[in-house]
């Protein structure tokens, strides 16, 4: 073995310093939090590099038997600095490790399962303990064996290895005869996956999972095991409402300080959002295995290799380019041909700031009331947007809310959006099923309001009504006007009238003709960071990543509200206010709208490059 050294503090050096380049911000901030909480005062944490070295020795002691001729597994610096941190932090004064979740996404073809085998091996014969159990984990059990084969390989690479397990390929079960403790590759549709409680569960390919149900059995069934570890090892993929985008935006948050999560590991090897994806100097943040030599120098080799398929996905576009983007440039896909916004952009118009707040601090009471009924059972969205005119602020409001240091950045917006929804009480496990969204979760966060009248079966008109006048006499608003879908609405016409206090109640007619002026200055406010909403409603967020389009033969266009089963209905909701708040626009607002359609035209047929 090699002489004791710290090569993760050294990698960790080497990249903040910049002597390694190029390098993502993700990786940067990964390697400066090891470093920065090295000298933490008082931190319950400390980092033993003999204890990481002597892992990562370990690691080194594997064959790599894939190829032309078996050789030793020799880690990447960015890998040793993965394994270095995972085992090297523990609790003060105690062996009892640091991390118990660790978050690790690279491009394709990055080694990541053969970084996984490497830690199976690693926790089934070093870490002492007896009789335990290690889960190689996806979506389906084939894609589960993956992990799991990349242990059997360094097994039979190696006969002084392969003396040390019991492999049972049929039942995909390795035992280890030292400790006894048994790897398993276990899909969603393995049978009683239930009631694991593992040392080690790797999620592998995370982007591909529709919940977070396999990660929570998993990581659950931890709570009681010392020195357990939850590891995922993925790709980005375009999921936006799925488990493993959310947990990379947490990942994320922990990464700039945002959140302070000490026992979450985060290493994130992607290229940064500015970066234009056609620069291949770029490609080598998202690609820190193959595009990197050992000497730390590029591999002009394999560069100019995927040079080839960039070609491709760029002069094809569609489904190719967004395979480029996601698997070879571990880009989270957050605009994609036909999806109605701009995810990224949209992403950065959430505020802190709620309803109460906006009203309260900014006296802000005009709006206008969109409603997107459902049928029956279904999901029923209101949505109040307030126009917000920075003239009619006084002066100690502008000084608050505009400037670089303001939550809104250089300038007031124009819209503040603020949505709920309704849903009967006994529809929501059936929809959590067929939707595979939080229903329950969101009625906890009070982003949604379960219904019990009528049964708890079909929608309480009544209800949401009632919720509404209240809303409306706590804060004293006017509403402008009032948009509703006219699918469903004989039922509360009466009640509508009556709420809306004077102002002009719209049926909205929903076609493509009716909508496109009203749905591509959404766009293009969303782009221009012009419309502003409350970051803690996910219910909102999720129907915004669900929301496509669909044109007419004018090419005009509308949400398709038949594209998913997931629902939409908030951002329906939102555009039939927002219809109302376009057809009352001052004309100095109405600037460069002679463009906005061949503008957002441009974005949904993939023309417009990044």
């Amino acid at each position: 073995m090699r002489q004791a050294h710290d090569r993760t503090t050294v990698y960790a050096k080497l990249i903040c310093s910049g002597l390694k380049v190029p390098f993502g911000e993700s990786e940067y901030l990964a390697c400066k939090r090891h470093l920065d909480d090295m000298t933490r005062k008082d931190f319950a944490y400390i980092f033993d590099a003999a204890e990481a070295e002597r892992h990562i020795d370990f690691a080194e002691e594997l064959t790599l038997g894939e190829g032309t001729k078996p050789q030793k597994l020799v880690l990447d610096g960015w890998q040793a600095f993965i394994v270095g941190c995972i085992f090297g932090w523990r609790v003060k004064y105690s062996k009892e490790r640091r991390f118990r979740e660790a978050y690790i996404q690279v491009g394709r073809q990055n080694g990541k399962d053969m970084l996984a085998g490497s830690f199976a091996n690693d926790f089934a014969t070093l870490s002492g303990y007896q009789y335990g159990l290690i889960c190689c984990t996806a979506t389906k059990q084939d894609q589960a064996k993956i992990a799991w084969k990349e242990l059997l390989k360094f097994i039979r690479s190696d006969k002084d290895l392969e003396k040390l397990y019991k492999v049972q390929e049929s039942d995909v079960i390795i035992t280890s005869l030292v400790t006894g403790t048994e790897i398993k590759a276990i899909g969603r549709d393995t049978k009683s996956a239930d009631g694991f409680r593992p040392i080690l569960a790797i999620i592998d390919e995370y982007h591909a999972h529709r919940t977070n149900q396999m990660y929570n059995l998993m990581h659950d069934g931890q709570i009681n095991v010392t020195n357990a570890l939850t590891l995922v090892i993925t790709t980005a993929g375009f999921n936006l409402n799925g488990p493993c985008y959310k947990l990379y935006k947490l990942c994320k948050r922990i990464l700039t300080g945002a959140v302070k999560k000490e026992t979450q590991f985060v290493f994130i090897a992607e290229m940064d959002e500015k970066d234009d994806i056609w620069d291949q100097h770029n490609w080598a943040k998202a690609n820190p295995h193959y595009l990197w030599n050992q000497d730390n120098s590029i591999n002009t080799y394999m560069l100019a290799r995927l040079a080839q398929s960039a070609i491709t996905a760029r002069e094809i576009g569609g489904e190719d380019l967004v395979n480029f983007k996601t698997k070879h440039l571990n880009t989270w896909v957050k605009y994609s041909n036909g999806r109605l916004l701009d995810i990224g952009a949209w992403e950065r118009c959430g505020t802190s700031w709620t309803l109460d707040q906006i009203i309260t601090r900014l006296g802000v009471r005009q709006c206008y009331l969109g409603i997107d009924l459902s049928q029956g059972g279904d999901l029923t969205s209101i949505v109040l947007e307030f126009p917000l005119v920075s003239a009619n602020f006084s002066d100690d409001i502008r000084e608050k809310w505009c400037g670089p240091d303001s939550v809104f950045g250089d300038g007031l917006p124009k819209i503040y959006v603020w949505s709920h929804s309704y849903m009967p009480e006994l529809a929501l496990p059936a929809h959590e099923q067929s939707d595979l969204a939080p229903y329950r979760a969101w009625v906890n966060q009070k982003l949604l309001t379960a219904t019990s009248g009528m049964y708890g079966v079909k929608t309480d008109y009544d209800l949401i009504f009632t919720e509404l006048k209240e809303l409306k006499d706590k804060y004293e608003l006017e509403f402008i006007g009032v948009g509703y879908d006219p699918a469903n609405a004989s039922a509360f016409l009466s009640k509508l009238e009556e709420l809306a206090g004077g102002a002009d109640i719209t049926s909205i007619t929903q076609s493509a003709k009716n909508l496109n002026d009203a749905t591509c200055d959404i766009v293009l406010s969303v782009k221009a960071q012009e419309i502003f909403y409350d970051q803690a409603n996910e219910l909102l967020t999720w129907s915004a990543v669900n929301a496509m389009t669909v044109k007419n033969g004018y090419a005009e266009i509308k949400i398709d509200k038949n594209a998913y089963e997931e629902r939409i209905d908030p951002i329906c909701a939102m555009v039939d206010a927002h219809k109302l708040y376009f057809m009352n626009k001052e004309p100095d607002e109405e600037k460069a709208d002679d463009d906005a359609y061949d503008t957002f035209s441009d974005i949904i047929n993939g023309l417009k490059k990044e």
